[in-house]
């Protein structure tokens, strides 16, 4: 069989302009992890760690069974209590939020026939065999169909704000508001690619 590649599969999911612009998107489901805190500390690596343990156990369960799939990017979903931090501005929200009060969920998209009770097994062999423990937290996770406001931010993250500001006037021009979390695509290997390149879609959406 041949392997399943979701990035290709879903061409327009995984695809933005260069510029703010509306958007369908479908119904997804992904493996997630929940967290809190700075993107740049131990916490966050390990549970993306084990989140991506998760993800290539079961990549390799499926491809037992003539089912393998490419394991595909990371994304994010963010936010922040809104009773302790009120709700600034989209592009406000960077700067006025401590890094160590941002809460995530971490999430990888996984093909349509995986089931939730193909996860247990997966979950427990990554979590004691490979000493993972943090792999019993992942769970399956699905999304609705949204629509968004879009962009592919091209830069490191902390310029974001630019692609932000642009995605907040143009909701702003058209009346758009809030409808969901702040969620973005990380396309670019981060380890490997010069940050003046990382490509990262943002995606809000709206009503």
């Amino acid at each position: 069989m041949e392997k399943l590649d979701l990035k290709k599969k879903y061409k327009s999911y995984y695809s933005a302009a260069s510029h703010p612009e509306i958007r369908e998107i479908e119904a997804a489901q992904y493996l997630s992890i929940l967290g809190k805190g700075d993107p740049d500390s131990t916490v966050y690596a390990e549970r993306v760690g084990a989140l991506f343990a998760v993800s290539y156990g079961l990549k390799f369960a499926f491809k037992a069974r003539n089912m393998d799939f490419v394991v595909a990017k990371l994304e994010g979903l963010w936010w922040f209590d809104e009773q302790q931090f009120g709700t600034p501005d989209l592009s406000e929200a960077p700067q006025k939020i401590p890094r160590s009060e941002w809460q995530w969920r971490m999430m990888i998209r996984i093909p349509e026939y995986v089931r939730e009770e193909d996860l247990g097994p997966v979950r427990e062999e990554v979590a004691t065999r490979k000493n993972i423990v943090l792999a019993r937290e992942v769970e399956c996770y699905r999304t609705p169909p949204e629509k968004v406001v879009q962009m592919m931010h091209v830069g490191p993250f902390n310029r974001e704000v630019e692609s932000l500001l642009q995605i907040q006037a143009f909701c702003q021009e058209r009346g758009l508001q809030k409808a969901g979390l702040h969620h973005e695509i990380y396309l670019s290997d981060i380890k490997k690619v010069d940050p003046e390149k990382w490509r990262t879609i943002l995606r809000e959406p709206v009503q």
